[in-house]
């Protein structure tokens, strides 16, 4: 019987990436706390006649170069980090932090310097994925520091990892494949509606989708997953949206996130905890303010708040909205180095109009 690892190798080498032979393969692991899955992923790799590269981060040197780097080196793109993006047929992102804090203090500032730098690396890769050239996945190891966020012991929040990716299933990935088939009903439905309506605490926004496409995820980028999600016409959202959840973005803390929006972009933004950061972020770029992605989460798995977004937007009965770059397979044009993913729960008083027909209410789908 396969262990948890090579089950979960095995979802990301064969059924997130589909690696073939020949393939480059980027394998990028954030800290060596996650070397059990990497071998694991580097075994089917190699096994299928592929080229693995392994990228294995050390704690602390993104904090280090925020602190000391000056506005040139802030700006400067290496040719070799360019190149891996333009070239690796697939790429393997491994989560595996040792401190989720280490960038809560840094300057923030000199991070939105750098996130507009990368804007263009961000771009390349997106579009690569849209035209079918790239194929890439994000999935997380559990770490001391992930489950100290989400309030859990290791051995709880290693559990509910293999709970929310099915890893506890004989054949997970015959499951990413059933919910893939729901979801895709759903997508179906929505595809060809042009107005979004959502309504619930302090919310009352509609967005224009008319020409976007829906996209459901059910594995392929995000592992866990479960989630549906376009990106709305870039000057089409208006009114107020409220995010009861806690927005963390480079371990920084919004709270009680209220935006306005006119003509698609945020033209007031409060919180009650974070808003000088919120702010901050807001202002990097031209495209950061506004809307990238509305999403709406599926993953029953996942019910509470665990201060990791790769899970948080993925909540049943959640919907998350991102500001910032959008994503140019479902027709998004905006471009930023900013993509926020704030999350709002919709499990009580919150409905989801398409077109003026109900679909969606107190966290379910009613169509």
């Amino acid at each position: 019987m396969k262990n948890v690892y090579e089950k979960y190798a095995e979802i990301l080498v064969d059924y997130s990436t589909n690696v073939q032979k020949g393939d480059l393969v980027l394998i990028r692991a954030e800290s060596h706390l996650c070397q059990p899955l990497v071998k694991e992923i580097y075994k089917l790799v190699v096994q299928k006649g592929a080229h693995p590269i392994v990228r294995c981060s050390i704690e602390g040197l993104a904090e280090t170069f925020i602190k000391y780097a000056d506005d040139e080196q802030l700006a400067y793109i290496d040719p070799i980090t360019k190149l891996e993006y333009e070239k690796v047929d697939k790429l393997i992102s491994i989560g595996a932090p040792l401190n989720v804090k280490n960038m809560a203090r840094a300057n923030s500032k000199k991070m939105a310097k750098r996130s507009s730098a990368t804007r263009d690396l961000s771009t390349l890769m997106l579009n690569r994925a849209a035209s079918g050239d790239l194929a890439w996945v994000i999935a997380d190891f559990p770490t001391q520091a992930l489950a100290q966020e989400a309030k859990m012991s290791l051995d709880e929040y290693t559990d509910f990892i293999i709970n929310a990716c099915y890893l506890d299933l004989e054949n997970p990935i015959e499951k990413w494949k059933e919910i893939g088939k729901e979801q895709d009903r759903i997508v179906n439905i929505l595809n060809g509606t042009k107005k979004l309506h959502i309504i619930g605490e302090k919310t009352d926004i509609t967005f224009n989708v008319d020409g976007r496409k829906w996209i459901s995820c059910a594995g392929l980028n995000n592992f866990p997953d479960g989630e549906i999600f376009t990106s709305p016409v870039e000057d089409s959202a208006n009114g107020e949206i409220y995010f009861d959840l806690p927005a963390i973005y480079r371990g920084n803390e919004s709270h009680k996130i209220l935006l306005t929006l006119k003509d698609g972009k945020v033209i007031d933004a409060k919180a009650e905890k974070g808003e000088e950061f919120l702010l901050s972020m807001l202002n990097m770029d031209e495209g950061s303010r506004f809307v990238g992605e509305i999403a709406i989460g599926t993953n029953e798995r996942v019910k509470d708040i665990t201060g990791n977004i790769l899970f948080d937007e993925k909540i049943g009965g959640a919907i998350h909205m991102a500001v910032g770059a959008s994503y140019p397979e479902t027709g998004g044009k905006n471009q930023s180095g900013l993509h926020w993913d704030m999350i709002k729960s919709m499990k009580e008083n919150s409905t989801i109009y398409a077109d003026d027909k109900l679909v969606y209410e107190n966290g379910k789908f009613v169509v």
